[in-house]
């Protein structure tokens, strides 16, 4: 089990992720093998350990029991990879991270177990380590926006009227919260001020919007081998993502013959809709709304305390938020 090659260049963060990934790893054992071999590949296919990351270096602005933050971690990235296995399971994604699915490698019904074991792991590890009620509380309502940001993407497929507004909504309740719950775990676990953990939480859903952003942009300017899975497919499924959306707002009459076609578009209506994107800026409007949101959340961290996880937190949000893959 080995954690990215990225920590490398965080090697006071590297050992801690390293004892996250384990954690994760001991707290797997269903009463059947084919669940705890998906499960298993899926914890060693080389995921970067982002959100644990964050936990564990809002942490730091306090002396605290560091098996217990590593627990933390280990909980929020169990619930990450829960939504990730069901999210392909949706989306009947072939690949994730440049390899098979839990779904493609071992069929639907195995993948659903799974996804449903790691949120009990989550609340396993919460139950045990967190001070008192509110972190459960903020976990709990935590999956339930998660879940909502699923079902407002999924009630919104194949809308092309769909406005930026709506995807920053959705992209809130999926990824922003994953990383804003991160962060707060971190700071209010580690007895930091509920008003520090709230800094925290609304930094981290700054990072997670930026982030995904940046992801939704690199589906436009990369290729399987770069990003590690298939490109261009979610306008096929009628997810749309803030480049087209941008595009769109005022050329929808361009992009409507292309998208009326829904899951039956080919590989050219796919590449004209890509053309009528980079002709109408959609990739240089998300950039643009993307470095707002970096902005937003160095800006956070620049009123944290001076110190180590400070200047760690701004070089790795840096360094995420300008990546080319």
């Amino acid at each position: 089990m080995q954690i990215h090659p990225m920590w490398t260049d965080y090697p006071a963060l590297a050992p801690e992720l390293d004892e996250t990934l384990a954690l994760i790893a001991t707290n797997i054992h269903p009463n059947n093998q084919p669940v705890a071999d998906a499960l298993l590949a899926m914890i060693n296919a080389g995921g970067k350990l982002l959100r644990p990351a964050y936990c564990l270096l809002f942490s730091q602005f306090k002396p605290v029991d560091r098996k217990k933050m590593i627990a933390l971690a280990a909980a929020v990235e169990s619930l990450h990879t829960a939504t990730l296995v069901h999210d392909d399971i949706i989306d009947k994604s072939a690949t994730r991270r440049g390899l098979p699915t839990i779904s493609a490698q071992f069929g639907q019904d195995v993948a659903v177990y799974a996804g449903d074991y790691l949120f009990v792991v989550c609340f396993k590890l919460i139950a045990h380590w967190a001070s008192d009620l509110r972190s459960v509380q903020q976990d709990s309502a935590s999956m339930e926006r998660i879940l909502n940001g699923e079902l407002a993407q999924m009630g919104r497929r194949y809308n092309v009227k769909m406005t930026i507004d709506d995807y920053l909504n959705q992209v809130s309740g999926k990824t922003g919260q994953l990383f804003a719950l991160a962060c707060f775990l971190g700071a209010y676990e580690s007895g930091n001020t509920g008003r520090f953990a709230k800094a925290a939480e609304h930094t981290g859903m700054a990072v997670g919007i930026a982030f995904q952003l940046l992801d939704d942009i690199l589906d436009y300017t990369g290729t399987l081998d770069s990003i590690g899975k298939p490109v261009h497919e979610d306008i096929r499924q009628g997810v749309y993502s803030a480049p087209l959306i941008l595009a769109m707002i005022d050329h929808r009459a361009a992009f409507a013959p292309y998208l009326q076609k829904q899951a039956a578009m080919t590989d050219a209506d796919i590449a004209a809709v890509l053309q009528l994107v980079a002709d109408y800026n959609g990739v240089g409007q998300a950039r643009q709304l993307a470095a707002r949101y970096t902005d937003k959340a160095l800006a956070g961290m620049a009123k944290l305390p001076a110190g180590t996880p400070k200047d760690t937190l701004i070089r790795l949000t840096q360094q995420l938020l300008t990546r080319e893959s």
